[in-house]
């Protein structure tokens, strides 16, 4: 059977147990069990996402030591880019543009709602799926006007 892996940042290990509740909750959705990885720092997901490619990164704001906008920007200007979906959480609304920036897939605002976060990913993790192989590495590049933010 195939496994959707996730990796997992945030500095608190409690928060990284929250979001591993809430995205434990797609296995029925996606019909694939889902594993975690984790990380406690921006640096350390970078090198765990390059080297492990999951099918998608959840991320806390305030991960230190590179934080998830750095974790982000790392992963999308690599020699060989991250080409899985990248969901940040954020601290406050006004930080939507830096993630924007950093190049994440979607944001949301704490408190998150589990039920978002997991319908988003689900969404997120089937549209890169759904990508001919050939543009698998390829960025999705937001339209003028497009609204990525989950609120």
């Amino acid at each position: 059977m195939r496994r959707v892996k996730v990796l997992l940042v945030s500095p608190d290990a409690e928060a990284r147990d929250l979001l591993r509740i809430s995205v434990g909750s797609i296995e029925r959705r996606v019909g694939e069990s889902v594993s975690f990885l984790e990380a406690q720092d921006g640096e350390q997901g970078a090198r765990i996402g390059l080297r492990e490619r999951p099918d998608a990164i959840v991320a806390d704001e305030i991960a230190s030591r590179a934080g998830a906008f750095s974790l982000a920007r790392d992963l999308r200007g690599a020699v060989e880019p991250y080409g899985g979906p990248i969901v940040i959480v954020l601290e406050r609304k006004h930080d939507a543009w830096l993630a924007r920036w950093s190049g994440a897939d979607a944001w949301l605002v704490r408190p998150v709602d589990p039920f978002e976060l997991a319908d988003r990913l689900v969404e997120l993790i089937q549209a890169y799926r759904a990508r001919p192989a050939a543009t698998a590495a390829e960025q999705p590049r937001e339209q003028p006007g497009e609204q990525r933010e989950i609120a």
